[in-house]
């Protein structure tokens, strides 16, 4: 990544934000002290919004919005269903849109177990059965809206969810419907 040729500029375009380690998607990169500094208030001021892509295990049967404290901090996590497909090995698998209301360590992975539906590849909240044959874990980042740190324009970045999520459903499917038959 090129540095900006602002009087501001950073050595080394920086993170404003953070991802979970194995999470995919969109992360925001400043390039100037300024767009650091107020991106940095956005994200402590909760006005960015983002949405995730997840396959959750299980059949999730109903839209939620979840408030669970994380270390003593208020968490809430909303999300949607938008695929559920049979699972010879996991019964099913749901595919989640996801929109984090504060931003907590591990917020979605830990709100998602907590009602007994941990991610696909969650080596940390799930157990060894949430593993997918060493295909990580399955959780992007796909959407992000923020105001633009210097005109004040109102952002939205979108990105495709990952091809493994749509395999996993492909051969999930395939797969029941040659051993259920």
């Amino acid at each position: 990544m090129k540095k900006s040729s602002q009087q501001d500029a950073l050595d080394i375009p920086t993170p404003v934000h953070r991802l979970d380690n194995q999470t995919s998607g969109i992360l925001l990169i400043a390039k100037t002290k300024t767009a650091q500094i107020e991106l940095g208030k956005q994200f402590t001021n909760q006005t960015i919004q983002k949405k995730y892509y997840a396959i959750s295990i299980g059949k999730v049967t109903k839209n939620q919005n979840i408030t669970l404290s994380i270390d003593g901090k208020f968490a809430e996590t909303s999300f949607e269903i938008v695929k559920v497909v049979k699972s010879l090995k996991f019964n099913a698998l749901t595919c989640l849109k996801i929109s984090p209301k504060t931003g907590r360590t591990h917020q979605i992975r830990i709100h998602l177990a907590s009602i007994g539906h941990p991610i696909l590849g969650d080596k940390l909240y799930g157990n060894k059965e949430t593993l997918h044959k060493g295909k990580g874990l399955f959780l992007c980042a796909s959407e992000i809206q923020f105001s633009h740190p210097k005109t004040s324009k109102i952002i939205h970045l979108k990105i495709n969810i990952p091809h493994k999520f749509k395999s996993v459903f492909i051969r999930e499917r395939r797969r029941w419907k040659t051993y259920n038959n």
